[in-house]
């Protein structure tokens, strides 16, 4: 993992994912844009945690800073109470545009995230036929992706970051791009992922609808300054009805809240 120590980071055993004080600006001082301001929150070991926010508010700079892709300007990102200063293997992320080598089967391309020397597995051939197993791609191992639906597309993507075994995983609105009975069907296989492998999850997303079917706990962004406007813990059961009470209730809520300029309690 690509950490450094960090003086008196005893973190609970729980607090898996930390951001102290982070802003994050790019430009220069005579011209600048303010992408996050001051966000700190904690991300406890095996949750699923949504981002939600307007266009432009910050997510994907969040998601990229968690990931070690982007520094903070000011603040710290630790990991299990260990600050981040560069990418590591024990983050995989998922991107919106699938980001296949088009020249690479289903195979090859999942077996692309164990060609690392860090990798120790026994049998790495016996790893990517566990992970196509767990994606529901027996079948398309030898296809290319221009053969495939978006929705297996993605599937491939998450096998992919999933290879390493990463402790967390990091997804920027993975499920943009697909039509609606794929990406509820996506909602579902993610799920069974997350439960089977009790990885730490933060997924960012514009849709409210996703963000509560997948979410133990919602943060919403500010739309104009970066910042943490709220967060809103779902307690509702899994898997959840669309259609029920409960789940229209926190939808409202938390829509209430991405549209309004002012923190809500």
């Amino acid at each position: 993992m690509a950490l450094k120590g960090t003086e008196g980071s005893a973190a609970t055993e729980s607090r898996k994912i930390e951001l102290r004080n982070v802003s994050k600006t790019y430009g220069t001082e005579e011209e600048s844009v303010q992408a996050l301001s001051d966000v700190s929150i904690t991300v406890e070991t095996g949750e699923f945690y949504c981002v939600v926010g307007e266009s432009g508010c910050g997510k994907t700079t969040l998601l990229r800073t968690i990931a070690g892709l982007e520094e903070p300007s000011n603040g710290s990102v630790l990991i299990d109470g260990e600050e981040v200063t560069e990418p590591g293997l024990d983050r995989g992320m998922v991107f919106q545009e699938y980001a296949l080598f088009p020249w690479r089967t289903v195979r090859e391309n999942i077996r692309f995230g164990l060609e690392r020397p860090a990798c120790d597995c026994p049998d790495c051939a016996a790893r990517v036929r566990e992970l196509i197993d767990l994606v529901e791609l027996g079948g398309f191992e030898e296809k290319y992706p221009n053969e495939l639906s978006g929705g297996m597309k993605q599937r491939v993507g998450i096998a992919r970051s999933l290879a390493v075994d990463p402790e967390i995983l990091l997804m920027d609105e993975p499920f943009g791009s697909v039509d609606a009975r794929t990406r509820d069907r996506l909602h579902s296989e993610l799920l069974d992922i997350w439960e089977k492998t009790g990885q730490t999850v933060v997924f960012v997303t514009h849709d409210i609808d996703e963000a509560v079917t997948l979410a133990d706990r919602v943060m919403v962004m500010e739309s104009d300054t970066g910042a943490v406007q709220s967060t809103v813990s779902v307690g509702l059961d899994r898997p959840r009805d669309r259609t029920d009470h409960g789940f229209v209730g926190y939808v409202a809520r938390i829509r209430d809240e991405v549209a309004s300029p002012a923190n809500i309690s």
